[in-house]
């Protein structure tokens, strides 16, 4: 057997194609956004496009794992969930935008009413 492949014969094969397939690809395309992000304006309509799209992908993905949920999420009662919803965007209109403190507030009235209801 060759040296290169008698590498991925041994217990290292695993972390030598996680640094090839995902460590690699990821962390190029990183230094290239970081390359590109100098020249870009903060204020430009590309930018906040971005933004909308990248917030409305996160809303969809929240909103199909509250609605049809996987695994142990499902023994939650609906209306936990909707609650779970419904108060950080709440949160959101009514403070000006504290994200930080809608996130905390969702996993609390989650966990909370989980806790509560089963």
């Amino acid at each position: 057997m060759t040296a290169p492949i008698a590498l991925l014969d041994g217990p290292w094969w695993p972390y030598l194609a996680l640094l090839l397939f995902a460590v690699i690809p990821t962390e190029m395309w990183r230094w290239l956004a970081v390359a590109f992000a100098r020249r870009l304006d903060d204020g430009s309509p590309w930018l906040e496009w971005v933004r909308l799209v990248a917030t409305a992908l996160l809303a969809g993905v929240v909103a199909k794992l509250m609605l049809t949920p996987p695994g142990v999420l499902a023994d939650v009662p609906l209306l936990v969930r909707l609650a779970a919803i419904a108060v950080p965007v709440a949160i959101v209109i009514l403070t000006n935008r504290r994200v930080m403190l809608a996130v905390v507030a969702a996993e609390a009235v989650l966990i909370g009413g989980a806790w509560w209801l089963i």
